[in-house]
């Protein structure tokens, strides 16, 4: 499959401050560098819950392989991609070092080591679904769209631009939330409890699907144990609860306009309050 991404959720305030949330799909051999946008809310599907044999399959059946072979060079930015002979040979390694890395995950889960550590061997060739939420976005497409980014990243910055132009933000009100994974169809009603929407949200985020990680449909009651298991745990489980906020609202005060609730936006830029910042005011 190739690198992909989708608008799972997309809000703006009156003010023009636009919330984007976006599913990715891409190899997970990029992921540290997404990890320093720090604007960044994120998810990623984790190894750590994965079943062993359902990774393995995914590593079967659909690898990352590089689309190209640079030839090594001093400097991070490669130039000269290798001719047909080294790239094909190249790609018959890449494979053979799946398979023996197949081999010795499914050897070390049969004798009971922890998938946690058993589907380490398999990263290389494992892609990951993302959910990212941010305000900021241009940094990022600066940065990775540029012709100096790798070209893995280069491609997932231009699907994620690419799908952020092709979507229409909807207008929040204060007091109405950015519920990524929530169908639209549950937020129609004048009476929404956006609390229980919330929930879902958050639990659907800290996955990064409508399904549980054994692949299969999750439920409401799956959704609310989830989500109270995240935020009753000590310490708190927060980082699923980055991607829901709420327009904040601009108070008046004798030096001028401001937000109501500046503190509480997170790393989200002003404008908006943030789920877990709430959840992190209750603590205290």
């Amino acid at each position: 499959m190739a690198i992909s991404a989708i608008v799972i959720a997309d809000s703006t305030n009156k003010q023009g401050a636009r919330l984007t949330t976006v599913q990715a799909r891409y190899p997970e051999i990029i992921h540290n560098e997404l990890l320093t946008h720090r604007a960044f809310s994120r998810n990623a599907s984790s190894s750590r819950a994965i079943p062993v044999e359902r990774l393995i399959q995914d590593v079967l059946d659909d690898p990352f392989i590089p689309n190209s072979w640079p030839i090594n060079r001093p400097g991070m930015t490669a130039v000269e991609v290798a001719g047909e002979k080294l790239a094909r040979g190249s790609k018959a390694l890449w494979l053979k070092a799946r398979n023996d890395a197949v081999d010795t995950a499914r050897t070390l889960s049969i004798a009971g080591v922890h998938k946690q550590i058993a589907n380490r061997l398999l990263q290389p060739w494992k892609y990951i679904n993302v959910v990212i939420s941010s305000t900021e976005w241009e940094n990022f497409f600066a940065l990775r769209c540029h012709a100096d980014a790798q070209p893995e990243m280069q491609e997932l910055a231009f699907a994620i631009r690419s799908a952020r132009a092709a979507s229409v933000p909807k207008l929040l009100h204060p007091g109405e939330w950015h519920t990524p994974y929530v169908p639209a169809d549950k937020l129609q009603s004048a009476s929404v409890d956006w609390a229980f929407v919330i929930k879902l949200s958050v639990a659907r985020c800290a996955r990064v699907s409508y399904l549980t990680h054994e692949g299969k449909p999750s439920n409401v009651d799956d959704d609310l144990r989830l989500h109270d298991r995240l935020v009753g745990a000590v310490p708190l489980h927060a980082s699923p609860a980055e991607h829901q906020a709420t327009p904040d609202v601009v108070t008046s005060t004798g030096s001028g306009d401001r937000w109501h609730d500046e503190d509480m936006r997170g790393n989200f830029e002003p404008g908006w309050v943030q789920y877990r910042k709430i959840l992190e005011a209750n603590l205290r």
